[in-house]
């Protein structure tokens, strides 16, 4: 009985993982629109490429789900595995929402880069997406290791991350808002792109729950974000 709980509990595991690398993928390609960004080059089909790494994403949360469900039936599974599967259950709700956010936020970047001066989005929102990415390689980390001190030191490097992307935002906001200044029409174009760059700093957000729960999963204390 206990072989079969570890390989289903691996098997999960490894589910949300994959889950994990895909939503790091696809804002791998947003953040090669954004370094590569111009006027003439915000190629349509990046959209696709988003999208292939999120295929099916809320199909998958769902079949974990499941699993999950009927392993706490047929196991009773208690103190950290059930902590566990319990993180695991709340992680795929934030899967689902940084999928979402991820797709808007390459299709408005693909719409409104013809219309702007392409040199704010390089010069600030590829850092502030840079930090994004980053936090989501150390969501990955954290689920691949069992060692308390890596989890500990891969949490505090996502909430660093999402820290500054808050910071970069800040500074984005204030920059873009002085070019919008022009007309009305100047504004309405860069009020979209600060709509669609926010996309980046919630992802993040997301990133900062998700690595909250997976800290309270492998080291327990209470669930904060």
């Amino acid at each position: 009985m206990l072989k079969r709980y570890q390989k289903d509990l691996q098997s999960v595991t490894e589910d949300m993982k994959n889950i994990a690398l895909s939503l790091l993928k696809a804002n791998r390609v947003v953040l090669g629109v954004m370094e590569n960004a111009s006027q003439n080059n915000c190629p349509e089909d990046t959209y696709a490429k988003v999208k292939e790494h999120l295929k099916n994403i809320a199909k998958k949360t769902v079949e974990i789900d499941n699993k999950i469900v009927i392993m706490l039936a047929r196991f009773s599974p208690e103190a950290r595995d059930l902590r566990t599967l319990v993180a695991y259950l709340k992680i795929n709700n934030e899967y689902e929402r940084l999928a979402t956010n991820t797709r808007n936020l390459i299709k408005g970047l693909i719409a409104v880069c013809p219309k702007i001066d392409t040199q704010i989005v390089r010069k600030y929102a590829v850092p502030m997406h840079k930090e994004t990415v980053k936090a989501l390689e150390g969501i990955v980390g954290m689920i691949e290791t069992d060692c308390i001190d890596e989890v500990k030191e891969l949490f505090n490097q996502v909430v660093v991350s999402e820290s500054k992307t808050d910071d970069f935002f800040e500074i984005l906001e204030e920059n873009v808002l002085k070019v919008a200044k022009e007309n009305i029409e100047t504004f309405k174009v860069y009020h979209k792109l600060l709509t669609t760059l926010r996309k980046s700093e919630k992802i993040a957000d997301r990133v900062l729950s998700i690595a909250s729960l997976l800290l309270f999963a492998k080291v327990g204390g209470e669930i904060n974000h």
